[in-house]
């Protein structure tokens, strides 16, 4: 077990995922228009696993497979791509109050208050 995870549980990896799956669906969206883009996601509970076990995370990553494909060849559906930014920012945001509770915790014991 490393020794964040001692401190901050799960949630110090889970930060970490969760801004890497910002990004890639951010990349989704600022490419819908770019003939060919596959749109990518980030399996989030194999991230988890894999990062947990020391591993790599790059087997999490799937191209995500278009309810309606585009003559184009682009798979990103803003629906979709907003939908999953949305829940994976309040899931951001709720591992990062955590986070900040905890060090705030820490640092009072610390003080000894």
């Amino acid at each position: 077990m490393m020794a964040s995870e001692k401190l901050f549980g799960v949630h110090a990896t889970a930060l970490q995922l969760r801004s890497q799956r910002m990004m890639m669906l951010a990349s989704n969206i600022a490419n819908a228009a770019t003939p060919n883009y596959k749109a990518r996601d980030l399996d989030f509970s194999k991230a988890l696993d894999l990062a947990r076990q020391g591993g790599s995370t790059e087997g999490a990553v799937l191209y995500r497979v278009p309810v309606q494909s585009s003559l184009d060849g682009n798979t990103v559906e803003m629906a979709t791509e907003q939908t999953a930014f949305a829940e994976n920012a309040l899931a951001y945001r709720s591992s990062l109050s955590f986070l900040s509770g905890r060090v705030n915790t820490l640092t009072r014991a610390i003080k000894g208050e």
